[in-house]
């Protein structure tokens, strides 16, 4: 019988027990969403893409009873200070609201284990579902907790041939790989990291690594982390903005996916202000298709009167306007056209491709996106430098291949690694590789309408069938062939995922 997973040394909670323990774009999202959409009802659905890879019963009790102890968790004094003090961004409202924020998975959250074949075991394998429904505000937190509970569940109880061993030495020295070549790269392993104890390993780990390189006087950098718990833990910064999700969300809400992607980036600036929180996401209905809008003029306004000062997006976060106020008295941005005089004293209005820092590449392929971007901001006559953010499936080779290839294109290449540094294992008694779980939660409707991702691979898109096929003919979306694209390989023994 295969070995378990040996204790870590400091006995640590089983679980999720901090508000916290997510990514960042999770919150800067709950916070527009809070500001724009409060009563919007959504679904989502979850996805094992790695079907060989199955949980037992006793794995699904184990996550169900977690599941359950969300509804415990609450903001501390600590983290709301936290908040307000580091990620200055999030509107006074949005801080209110999440310090009386309570999960309620018994009302949200429906869960349930199809075995393979009963036999009443807890040792029986089979298939779990999950959905999430409720209010956009009040769902829009359980992905993160879900998906890592769900990893924690499977190589607690079904996957046990492995132990910590290593772990910190091993992001220890992938950090100063990464570094001695003058690499940016952050933390992106929240949803799949093996467990809890994984993650903070490896944050340990990466944090020696980057000291060392200082030391050294190598030009690469730590950024910081996606999960803002360990951010705060750490004293790094939190690192993120915006997921597929948001885009995906107003588009359903919408209902008009030609102009979707403008709608988001004007929803989006008038939340926190053009230039903040700046690393655009290009793929979720395809990147050609997010180029046209990500041209357009941001509106210097983009929310409506009255309360100018709780919804100009300059001066949302130090509105002293109730957060009731705030939310009735602000409408969409697509309810408050622009008016002729609004516009800068140039009389030439910045473009969203202006006023972004850069873009994320999260599906298809790198060398093509590099090469579709520059093509861009050459097209608008932009010559700043802009950073791209690589963070799908990298590794150490990887990240080095695409950041010569992005900086021989003038970009400033930057990356998310996620699960190849918080769930890189390999058996105990084999060396073989011990691979993750490749699961996803997914936003699946919204406002009564499917909610679809398309992205740049045909792997990753996401949603009801006929939606996705109609908004590729609406859009004219051209598939593109990629090598790297076939998901179902995604966690073979040379791949890992972001």
């Amino acid at each position: 019988m295969a070995t378990s997973a040996s204790a870590p040394e400091t006995v640590l909670p089983e679980g999720i027990f901090s508000l916290l323990d997510t990514d960042l774009y999770k919150l800067t999202m709950q916070c527009a969403v809070l500001k724009y959409f409060p009563d919007v009802y959504v679904t989502y659905g979850f996805t094992n893409r790695t079907p060989d890879k199955k949980l037992s019963r006793r794995a699904f009790k184990w996550l169900e009873a977690q599941i359950q102890k969300l509804g415990n968790i609450e903001l501390s004094t600590e983290e709301q200070m936290y908040l307000r003090t580091t990620c200055t961004y999030l509107n006074q409202p949005y801080l209110r609201y999440l310090a009386e924020f309570r999960f309620r998975p018994s009302d949200q959250v429906l869960i349930s284990f199809v075995p393979h074949h009963d036999s009443g075991s807890d040792e029986d394998i089979g298939d779990v579902h999950v959905d999430v429904k409720g209010l956009w505000v009040e769902t829009i937190l359980y992905e993160i907790p879900l998906l890592a509970l769900t990893s924690e569940a499977y190589f607690l109880c079904c996957d046990r041939d492995w132990t910590y061993k290593g772990q910190e030495d091993k992001a220890c020295h992938k950090a100063q790989s990464l570094l001695r070549h003058g690499c940016l790269f952050s933390e992106f392993g929240t949803r799949r990291r093996r467990d809890y104890h994984t993650q903070d390993l490896v944050l340990q780990g990466l944090r020696r690594g980057a000291e060392s390189a200082e030391h050294k006087g190598w030009t690469g950098k730590f950024t910081g982390t996606s999960n803002v718990h360990f951010a705060m833990r750490y004293g790094i910064p939190p690192i993120g903005t915006v997921a597929h999700e948001w885009f995906m969300g107003v588009a359903a809400i919408t209902n008009d996916y030609e102009n979707a992607s403008e709608i988001a980036l004007r929803y989006w600036t008038g939340c926190f202000g053009s230039g903040v929180l700046g690393i655009a996401l290009t793929d979720t209905f395809g990147t050609p298709t997010f180029l046209e809008a990500f041209k357009q003029p941001v509106p210097q306004f983009t929310t409506a009167a009255p309360g100018r000062s709780a919804t100009l997006a300059s001066t949302a976060a130090s509105s002293t306007l109730s957060a009731t106020d705030s939310l009735s008295d602000t409408s969409p941005p697509i309810h408050a056209p622009i008016q002729d005089n609004e516009t800068p004293r140039d009389g030439k209005p910045q473009t969203y491709a202006q006023v972004f820092t850069g873009v994320r590449q999260d599906s298809g392929d790198p060398a093509g996106f590099i090469k579709m971007m520059r093509d861009f901001y050459d097209n608008e006559g932009i010559r700043e430098k802009k950073t791209i953010v690589f963070s799908d499936s990298l590794n150490i080779e990887l990240c080095l291949e695409y950041m010569q290839e992005a900086e021989d294109a003038g970009f400033k290449p930057t990356f998310g690694v996620g699960t190849f540094l918080t769930n890189d294992f390999t058996r105990a008694h084999t060396d073989e590789k011990s691979t993750p779980l490749n699961i996803v939660i997914k936003l699946s409707s919204a406002a009564g309408r499917p909610a679809i991702k398309i992205s740049d691979n045909i792997g990753k898109n996401t949603g009801d069938e006929e939606t996705v096929e109609l908004v590729k003919r609406s859009l004219g979306y051209v598939e593109h062939a990629w090598e790297g694209g076939d998901e179902s390989t995604r966690w073979g023994a040379e791949a890992y995922g972001a």
